[in-house]
């Protein structure tokens, strides 16, 4: 056949790689930190002054 070529070693290791599921625990230990960073500053954000009356505010309006 004209036109096809053997893929490398290199291409041949990138699509093993690419036919991974899930992940390695480095992975797991760096998406876990992402999650805890994220729910301390999704917690300080609630938990402020502003967005702590906002809520209430909206809370209020949909009980009446």
């Amino acid at each position: 056949m004209q036109g096809v070529t053997k893929p490398s070693w290199g291409g041949k290791f990138a699509a093993k790689m690419r036919g991974e599921s899930g992940m390695s625990t480095a992975e797991y230990a760096v998406g876990t930190l992402a999650a805890v960073a994220f729910a301390g500053v999704l917690l300080k954000v609630v938990t402020s002054g502003p967005v702590q009356s906002a809520l209430t505010a909206l809370i209020e309006k949909a009980l009446a």
